[in-house]
């Protein structure tokens, strides 16, 4: 799987004085064994501390331990099971299932 972060399409956000759009959830990238559909970043759409994407993470596959550095996310799992390792040394667990919100705090090590 090719990991391109930082592979942005600028040209799909869309700008109608201050409301900005991007259709069908954007262009797909992968990233950290991860496979996303362009959401709304500081690096598009100029927020300030918010990562917005859609991720479809495959049964059994693991985002290695990472760290949000100046940006928090928050999650909505639509559909199976996650399970987060987090915090020093990734000791901490927390299990999400659909329906769930998750935000993470920037700089929270963890692994999805």
């Amino acid at each position: 799987m090719k990991d391109d972060k930082d592979n942005i399409e600028l040209s799909a956000v869309e700008d109608h004085d201050g409301i900005l759009t991007i259709r069908g959830g954007g262009a797909r990238r992968d990233w950290n064994g991860i496979h996303y559909k362009q959401g709304m970043s500081a690096k598009n759409v100029g927020t300030k501390t918010l990562s917005a994407n859609i991720a479809t993470i495959p049964p059994g596959a693991v985002a290695s331990a990472h760290i949000h550095v100046g940006f928090e996310v928050i999650l909505y799992i639509v559909e199976g099971k996650v399970r987060h390792e987090f915090g020093s040394g990734l000791k901490q667990v927390l299990e999400n299932e659909d329906g769930d919100f998750i935000y993470i705090k920037p700089g929270v090590p963890h692994e999805v």
